[in-house]
Protein backbone atom coordinates (compact mmCIF):
# COMPACT_ATOMS: atom_id res chain seq x y z
CA UNK A 1 0.00 0.00 0.00
CA UNK A 2 1.28 3.49 -0.87
CA UNK A 3 -0.49 6.14 1.24
CA UNK A 4 -4.20 5.73 0.54
CA UNK A 5 -3.67 3.53 -2.52
CA UNK A 6 -3.63 -0.24 -3.04
CA UNK A 7 -1.47 -2.16 -5.52
CA UNK A 8 -2.83 -5.17 -7.42
CA UNK A 9 -0.45 -7.38 -9.37
CA UNK A 10 -1.74 -9.33 -12.37
CA UNK A 11 0.80 -12.13 -12.79
CA UNK A 12 -0.47 -13.22 -16.23
CA UNK A 13 -0.19 -9.72 -17.73
CA UNK A 14 2.73 -8.54 -15.55
CA UNK A 15 0.71 -5.45 -14.65
CA UNK A 16 0.44 -3.47 -11.44
CA UNK A 17 -2.83 -1.61 -10.94
CA UNK A 18 -2.96 1.28 -8.48
CA UNK A 19 -6.44 1.82 -7.04
CA UNK A 20 -7.25 4.78 -4.78
CA UNK A 21 -9.40 4.39 -1.68
CA UNK A 22 -12.30 6.19 -3.36
CA UNK A 23 -11.65 4.52 -6.76
CA UNK A 24 -10.98 7.97 -8.25
CA UNK A 25 -7.31 7.14 -8.72
CA UNK A 26 -6.75 4.13 -10.94
CA UNK A 27 -3.93 3.40 -13.33
CA UNK A 28 -2.03 0.36 -14.50
CA UNK A 29 1.71 0.20 -15.13
CA UNK A 30 4.08 -2.38 -16.55
CA UNK A 31 7.83 -2.56 -17.19
CA UNK A 32 8.52 -3.74 -20.73
CA UNK A 33 11.04 -3.87 -23.55
CA UNK A 34 9.86 -2.10 -26.68
CA UNK A 35 11.10 -0.61 -29.94
CA UNK A 36 10.88 2.93 -31.25
CA UNK A 37 10.19 3.88 -34.86
CA UNK A 38 13.88 3.57 -35.73
CA UNK A 39 13.92 -0.03 -34.48
CA UNK A 40 16.00 0.79 -31.41
CA UNK A 41 15.17 -1.25 -28.31
CA UNK A 42 14.12 0.74 -25.27
CA UNK A 43 13.14 -0.16 -21.70
CA UNK A 44 10.16 1.70 -20.38
CA UNK A 45 7.43 1.82 -17.77
CA UNK A 46 4.03 1.77 -19.40
CA UNK A 47 0.68 3.08 -18.23
CA UNK A 48 -2.64 1.66 -19.40
CA UNK A 49 -4.67 4.63 -20.66
CA UNK A 50 -8.40 4.70 -21.50
CA UNK A 51 -9.47 4.10 -25.08
CA UNK A 52 -11.20 7.03 -26.79
CA UNK A 53 -14.21 5.15 -28.11
CA UNK A 54 -15.92 8.28 -29.40
CA UNK A 55 -12.92 9.11 -31.60
CA UNK A 56 -12.76 5.56 -32.96
CA UNK A 57 -16.47 5.56 -33.81
CA UNK A 58 -16.32 9.03 -35.37
CA UNK A 59 -13.46 7.86 -37.59
CA UNK A 60 -15.41 4.76 -38.59
CA UNK A 61 -18.42 6.82 -39.63
CA UNK A 62 -16.28 9.30 -41.55
CA UNK A 63 -14.35 6.74 -43.60
CA UNK A 64 -16.75 3.79 -43.88
CA UNK A 65 -17.56 4.57 -47.51
CA UNK A 66 -14.37 6.44 -48.32
CA UNK A 67 -10.62 5.91 -48.06
CA UNK A 68 -8.28 8.01 -45.95
CA UNK A 69 -5.46 9.02 -48.35
CA UNK A 70 -2.92 8.65 -45.52
CA UNK A 71 -3.34 4.87 -45.73
CA UNK A 72 -3.12 2.49 -48.66
CA UNK A 73 -6.31 0.81 -49.83
CA UNK A 74 -5.84 -2.97 -49.84
CA UNK A 75 -9.26 -3.64 -51.35
CA UNK A 76 -7.86 -5.43 -54.40
CA UNK A 77 -5.09 -7.36 -52.68
CA UNK A 78 -6.84 -9.34 -50.00
CA UNK A 79 -9.33 -6.81 -48.64
CA UNK A 80 -9.23 -3.63 -46.59
CA UNK A 81 -11.32 -4.59 -43.53
CA UNK A 82 -8.52 -5.05 -40.99
CA UNK A 83 -6.63 -2.04 -42.30
CA UNK A 84 -9.78 -0.01 -41.67
CA UNK A 85 -10.28 -1.54 -38.22
CA UNK A 86 -6.68 -0.72 -37.31
CA UNK A 87 -7.19 2.87 -38.45
CA UNK A 88 -10.26 3.17 -36.22
CA UNK A 89 -8.41 1.75 -33.23
CA UNK A 90 -5.50 4.09 -33.94
CA UNK A 91 -7.93 7.04 -33.99
CA UNK A 92 -8.94 6.05 -30.46
CA UNK A 93 -5.40 5.53 -29.15
CA UNK A 94 -3.00 7.69 -31.15
CA UNK A 95 -0.12 5.28 -30.69
CA UNK A 96 1.53 2.48 -32.67
CA UNK A 97 3.94 -0.28 -31.70
CA UNK A 98 6.99 -0.37 -33.99
CA UNK A 99 8.36 -3.69 -32.74
CA UNK A 100 9.60 -5.57 -35.85
CA UNK A 101 7.27 -8.36 -36.98
CA UNK A 102 5.21 -8.57 -33.79
CA UNK A 103 4.22 -4.92 -33.35
CA UNK A 104 1.26 -2.96 -34.71
CA UNK A 105 2.12 -0.13 -37.06
CA UNK A 106 1.69 1.44 -40.49
CA UNK A 107 4.38 3.57 -42.16
CA UNK A 108 3.75 2.95 -45.86
CA UNK A 109 2.07 0.31 -48.05
CA UNK A 110 5.12 -1.92 -47.77
CA UNK A 111 6.18 -0.89 -44.27
CA UNK A 112 3.53 -2.21 -41.93
CA UNK A 113 3.15 -4.95 -39.39
CA UNK A 114 1.21 -8.13 -40.23
CA UNK A 115 -1.19 -7.20 -37.42
CA UNK A 116 -2.18 -3.93 -39.12
CA UNK A 117 -3.88 -5.68 -42.05
CA UNK A 118 -4.08 -9.37 -41.15
CA UNK A 119 -7.18 -10.70 -39.36
CA UNK A 120 -5.50 -13.37 -37.18
CA UNK A 121 -2.45 -11.20 -36.51
CA UNK A 122 -4.55 -8.29 -35.25
CA UNK A 123 -6.33 -10.69 -32.92
CA UNK A 124 -3.01 -12.03 -31.64
CA UNK A 125 -1.65 -8.53 -31.06
CA UNK A 126 -4.72 -7.19 -29.26
CA UNK A 127 -5.10 -10.24 -27.01
CA UNK A 128 -1.39 -10.57 -26.15
CA UNK A 129 -0.67 -11.35 -22.50
CA UNK A 130 2.63 -9.50 -22.22
CA UNK A 131 2.36 -5.74 -21.90
CA UNK A 132 3.71 -3.67 -24.78
CA UNK A 133 3.05 -0.29 -26.34
CA UNK A 134 -0.27 0.09 -28.17
CA UNK A 135 -3.90 -0.95 -27.84
CA UNK A 136 -4.74 -4.03 -25.82
CA UNK A 137 -7.96 -6.02 -25.82
CA UNK A 138 -9.48 -9.22 -24.59
CA UNK A 139 -11.38 -12.03 -26.26
CA UNK A 140 -14.79 -11.76 -24.65
CA UNK A 141 -18.47 -12.46 -25.23
CA UNK A 142 -21.23 -10.37 -26.73
CA UNK A 143 -22.33 -8.96 -23.36
CA UNK A 144 -19.05 -7.01 -22.96
CA UNK A 145 -19.07 -5.33 -26.37
CA UNK A 146 -19.03 -1.53 -26.58
CA UNK A 147 -18.78 1.00 -29.42
CA UNK A 148 -15.20 1.13 -30.69
CA UNK A 149 -14.60 -2.59 -30.13
CA UNK A 150 -13.96 -4.95 -33.03
CA UNK A 151 -15.42 -8.27 -34.13
CA UNK A 152 -13.96 -11.01 -36.29
CA UNK A 153 -16.06 -13.35 -38.39
CA UNK A 154 -15.48 -16.75 -39.93
CA UNK A 155 -17.66 -17.62 -42.89
CA UNK A 156 -16.49 -21.22 -43.13
CA UNK A 157 -16.17 -21.99 -39.43
CA UNK A 158 -12.40 -22.49 -39.81
CA UNK A 159 -10.64 -19.23 -40.61
CA UNK A 160 -11.53 -15.73 -39.47
CA UNK A 161 -11.62 -13.46 -42.52
CA UNK A 162 -13.43 -10.22 -41.62
CA UNK A 163 -12.84 -7.48 -39.01
CA UNK A 164 -15.66 -4.93 -38.65
CA UNK A 165 -15.83 -2.17 -36.04
CA UNK A 166 -18.69 -1.73 -33.58
CA UNK A 167 -20.25 1.73 -33.87
CA UNK A 168 -23.42 1.33 -31.80
CA UNK A 169 -24.78 -1.02 -29.15
CA UNK A 170 -28.30 -1.05 -27.73
CA UNK A 171 -29.71 -3.16 -24.92
CA UNK A 172 -30.53 -5.93 -24.73
CA UNK A 173 -27.29 -6.72 -26.57
CA UNK A 174 -27.96 -9.09 -29.46
CA UNK A 175 -26.63 -9.33 -33.03
CA UNK A 176 -29.64 -7.25 -34.08
CA UNK A 177 -28.76 -4.40 -31.69
CA UNK A 178 -25.07 -4.22 -32.59
CA UNK A 179 -24.32 -1.92 -35.54
CA UNK A 180 -21.01 -2.10 -37.34
CA UNK A 181 -18.87 -0.22 -39.86
CA UNK A 182 -16.49 -1.98 -42.22
CA UNK A 183 -14.52 -2.01 -45.43
CA UNK A 184 -14.62 -4.89 -47.91
CA UNK A 185 -17.62 -4.82 -48.15
CA UNK A 186 -18.16 -1.21 -47.14
CA UNK A 187 -20.82 -0.69 -44.49
CA UNK A 188 -21.91 1.72 -41.79
CA UNK A 189 -24.60 1.23 -39.14
CA UNK A 190 -25.16 -2.28 -40.48
CA UNK A 191 -26.80 -4.70 -38.03
CA UNK A 192 -24.54 -7.59 -37.14
CA UNK A 193 -27.53 -9.90 -37.59
CA UNK A 194 -27.48 -9.30 -41.35
CA UNK A 195 -24.18 -11.19 -41.74
CA UNK A 196 -24.16 -14.90 -42.57
CA UNK A 197 -21.21 -16.08 -40.48
CA UNK A 198 -20.56 -19.47 -38.93
CA UNK A 199 -18.48 -18.27 -35.98
CA UNK A 200 -17.58 -14.92 -34.46
CA UNK A 201 -15.26 -13.57 -31.81
CA UNK A 202 -15.69 -10.36 -29.87
CA UNK A 203 -12.65 -8.25 -28.95
CA UNK A 204 -13.14 -5.67 -26.22
CA UNK A 205 -10.50 -2.92 -26.24
CA UNK A 206 -9.31 -2.42 -22.66
CA UNK A 207 -7.24 0.67 -23.42
CA UNK A 208 -3.73 1.31 -24.67
CA UNK A 209 -0.26 1.16 -23.17
CA UNK A 210 2.04 4.15 -23.48
CA UNK A 211 5.11 5.41 -21.57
Amino acid sequence: MIGQEFLFYDRSRKEVTVLGMNASTRFTIALIQAYNKEGREVLSFLTLYPYNRQAAVAYAHRWAFRRNPQFYDYENIGGDCTNFASQCIYAGTGIMNFTPVFGWYYISPNEKSPSWTGVPYLFDFLTRTQASVGPVGQDTDISQIEPGDVLQMSFDGIQYKHTPVVVSVRRPITPATILIAAHSDDADNRPLSTYQYKSIRYIHIRGFYAP
